[in-house]
């Protein structure tokens, strides 16, 4: 009886901690939820934020306190705030507060988790590999992969419908798995591949990885003593012995190719990029370990096969739904196609001004990741204010409420890739427009899976058409059960060949 009641005045004080502070905040928490009930098992994140993204706009707030579980957050719902945070005050706000630990959990330690100069120091080295002369590099390995997918949708349109989700996500964990790895997965052709059910389990969100995810935020010192894991053992061990064989057998046999794995293992060897064929590390520069190199390629995968399958399969049923937006995207692709003979090349498939629109109104509506996330370094006074964010105290982007805000974006619901014609872009704050994040941490494979989403939305869209089937819902409800936005059950649409 006396831990029940220490409990629940622990739990009590924390669920005070904004009202103690006399920030705004969102009343009636769940003793052990929070504001956050229901999340992770039978309502998506995203669900959750919009609410408390609302309570603070119908109140006029630039920012409000809440919880999860027991864990004080602060959102920021003033667009200036949110460049403040994302840009001006960077030298505060540099670590996204997500737990690493290269000892116990080696692909935690990877570039997305890491904080500050490690963080620092391996963006430096990093950002090289995700330039536009790298990426037109693998545009020919990306489209070889494409023609799978248009070779498979070749052999299975006459269905009454396809899931395309399941499509798309096979194609790009093809697509990963041959630039990030070197390996052709062949999960087109055999959909229970390896790559593909490991990629798909390290996005799973259960109870206890849920628990784990918490603890990790805000106990990070307690985790450490605890050794304990946020990466699935099973995952780790795949992914590991993946890039042991392949790093083993690239060094043994001197083999080149026009992959992240070419590039990571000049960074291992070399201590960065460069065009020389010896294997020396240069002066002054420090190469990476395996283990180094396995987290980053783990990461590239993950942030490469999910966002940009969701992402083209979101656009497949907001075009099956809008079929005058889809027949002049084909329009414009297969006049693009046309003036260059008749192929697809890096610069026709990023010069599509449409494409591009219908690809950024698609991010609007559906952003991957619903919020991001800062925590300040030292305790930060919100500016005009006498409110005080203590250190370490995680503070929310939310993204997904921000660009369905209809004071940004009027009638957001509705479909409109001309929101993002260049005029109309100039007229809005470039802050409300946040899927790949902002500012020095922005995501900086951007290039890479906008240059993957495009390929797979022309490949599809210029020999098949897409309308909703008898499964396609009116408006996409989100899986609960995953971190980033996915359609909770799946995208049935049917397929037409042209």
């Amino acid at each position: 009886m006396l831990i029940l009641s220490v409990a629940y005045l622990f739990l009590r004080d924390r669920h005070s901690f904004w009202r103690k502070r006399g920030f705004p905040y969102k009343p009636n928490p769940s003793l052990l939820f929070g504001q956050m009930q229901g999340n992770g098992t039978t309502r998506h994140a995203a669900y959750v934020t919009q609410e408390i993204y609302n309570y603070a706009q119908d109140r006029g707030e630039r920012f409000v306190g809440y919880n999860f579980f027991f864990m004080p957050l602060v959102m920021v719902c003033d667009i200036e705030l949110v460049k403040t945070v994302l840009v001006k005050d960077f030298g505060v706000f540099h670590d996204r507060g997500i737990y690493s630990n290269a000892q116990i959990d080696p692909l935690s330690a990877n570039l997305f988790a890491l904080e500050g100069n490690p963080w620092r120091l391996l963006r430096q080295k990093l950002t090289p590999t995700f330039t536009s002369g790298r990426m037109k590099q693998m545009f020919g390995t990306i489209w070889d992969v494409a023609l799978e997918l248009e070779k498979y949708m070749e052999a299975n349109y006459n269905q009454p419908e396809i899931e395309m989700k399941d499509v798309l996500s096979r194609f790009t964990t093809d697509v990963i798995g041959t630039c990030a790895f070197g390996i052709e997965c062949n999960t087109l052709r055999t959909a229970d591949s390896e790559f593909r059910k490991y990629g798909n389990k390290a996005f799973e969100l259960n109870p206890i990885i849920m628990f784990k995810l918490f603890l990790s935020s805000s106990y990070p010192g307690l985790v450490r003593k605890l050794r304990m894991k946020i990466t699935y053992d099973d995952v780790e061990d795949f992914f590991m012995k993946i890039v042991r064989d392949t790093v083993n057998y690239r060094e043994t046999n001197n083999v080149k190719r026009n992959d992240f794995m070419n590039l990571l293992l000049q960074i291992k060897n070399k201590g960065k990029l460069d065009d020389s064929d010896d294997g020396s590390v240069g002066k002054g520069e420090v190469g990476m370990t395996q283990t180094e190199l396995a987290a980053q390629a783990f990461v590239f995968f993950l942030a490469g096969f999910e966002t940009s399958s969701t992402t083209q399969s979101f656009c497949l049923y907001e075009l099956a739904k809008n079929p005058d937006i889809q027949e002049r995207l084909r329009q414009e692709i297969n006049q693009a196609i046309n003036e260059n003979g008749g192929q697809v090349t890096y610069d026709v498939a990023m010069s599509i001004q449409y494409l591009d629109n219908v690809i950024n109104e698609t991010l609007r509506k559906y952003p991957p990741v619903e919020s991001l996330n800062r925590v300040p370094s030292v305790d930060y006074v919100i500016p005009g204010t006498k409110h005080v964010i203590p250190k370490r105290t995680l503070v929310q982007i939310p993204v997904h409420a921000i660009q369905r805000d209809p004071d940004h974006y009027p009638d957001p619901e509705r479909f409109d890739p001309d929101r993002f014609t260049p005029e109309e872009v100039k007229k809005r704050h470039p802050f409300t427009f946040l899927p790949f994040g902002e500012g020095p941490r922005i995501c900086i494979g951007l290039r890479f899976g906008v240059m993957q989403t495009k390929v797979g939305l022309i490949t599809l869209l210029r020999k098949f058409r897409f309308s909703p089937s008898a499964r396609t819902p009116d408006r996409v409800s989100f899986d609960p059960k995953m971190i980033t936005l996915s359609p909770n059950e799946g995208n049935y649409l049917k397929v037409e060949r042209l």
